[in-house]
């Protein structure tokens, strides 16, 4: 366990009583209310929260593609509107839209975008590090094949590819692996996890969140443009830990046990917190002459937390600092 100095020095990202409000025909929209929270340099944290609950507003004022309404965001203390040259030079942000040039190869996309932003000082080493991307995230045969020809899990790679390639130390990852194959999963998960142990500071919104469990220490979690949650990874786990009774069932839930139930398809989960309750959710499907399939007892995990959290249960870890710890 690293404990974080809570010294601006070290922040990467810090978003401080962020609001935004759209007006429309219909009135005004409260996008994000008072958003604060802190991300450490070297962090990888997650941003969790169900369509509509401001993510992606919250990156796009990052990004500054849109203006906050009040508040203020600084990466690495450099403010996105005040000081916004210096603030872009630190980001590097792969969007959820599939984004691309169709008049240009892979290649000549990459060197485009590290031209963008003054990467060209050192052609050796920037063409070196662009070798690097290709060859890391697959695209090392689609080099000179033209973007417009490639497949859509492709064009997603050009994306993080362009996202890297002026070698920003704070990368933002917005739903990246949103429609893509199992090999990208893996591909840019195995990449990005070692940019992040060689000192970049990785932001991550997904709805997967098995890869956000395994992959991010710290997360927030915003409901309605407002925080709810924010802690380590374990930590929110923990405090929420609770016994997962998890089967397959292809007859009807009895009525008695689908308040408690989470169903998807066949694939029945209850939450129990001991052995008797266990035992009596069982009796109760025996009784029913329901005949459940690899039954398996198991802890929560971060899907069962995010739900109850969503559900209204009281939000986990707000009253204290936000670069406290990282797991």
């Amino acid at each position: 366990m690293h404990v974080f100095n809570p010294g601006a020095a070290n922040l990467a990202v810090s978003f401080r009583g962020v609001s935004k409000r759209y007006s429309s025909a219909r009135g005004s929209v409260q996008a994000l209310d008072d958003v604060s929270f802190d991300i450490a340099a070297g962090e990888f944290f997650g941003l969790l929260g169900p369509n509509g609950a401001g993510k992606t507003t919250l990156i796009s004022i990052l990004a500054g593609l849109s203006r906050a309404s009040a508040g203020q965001v600084l990466v690495h203390g450099h403010d996105v509107v005040a000081d916004y040259a210096a603030a872009r030079r630190s980001l590097g942000i792969v969007p959820q839209e599939l984004v691309f040039d169709p008049f240009f190869t892979v290649r000549e996309t990459l060197q485009i975008q590290s031209g963008y932003f003054g990467a060209r000082a050192d052609p050796r080493a920037n063409d070196a590090w662009i070798d690097e991307l290709l060859e890391n995230l697959g695209l090392a045969d689609k080099a000179d094949a033209n973007t417009r020809q490639l497949s859509g899990g492709m064009k997603r790679r050009v994306l993080v590819a362009q996202a890297l390639v002026h070698r920003p130390p704070v990368i933002v990852l917005d739903e990246p692996t949103a429609g893509v194959d199992v090999e990208l999963r893996q591909t840019l998960w195995q990449f990005i996890a070692r940019l992040n142990k060689e000192g970049h500071t990785v932001l991550l919104t997904t709805h997967y969140l098995e890869e956000a469990e395994a992959l991010c220490g710290r997360l927030a979690m915003l409901k309605q443009g407002r925080v709810v949650a924010l802690d380590r990874t374990s930590a929110l786990l923990a405090g929420r830990a609770s016994t997962m009774l998890r089967f397959k069932l292809d007859t009807p839930l009895p009525l008695t046990l689908q308040a408690n139930a989470r169903v998807t398809g066949r694939i029945v989960q209850i939450k129990t917190r001991n052995a008797a309750e266990v035992e009596s959710v069982l009796a109760t499907l025996r009784a029913a002459g329901c005949q459940p399939e690899d039954l398996e007892i198991g802890r929560a995990d971060l899907e069962d937390v995010f739900l109850e959290i969503m559900h209204g249960v009281p939000a986990h870890g707000l009253s204290q600092s936000p670069m406290q710890v990282s797991a």
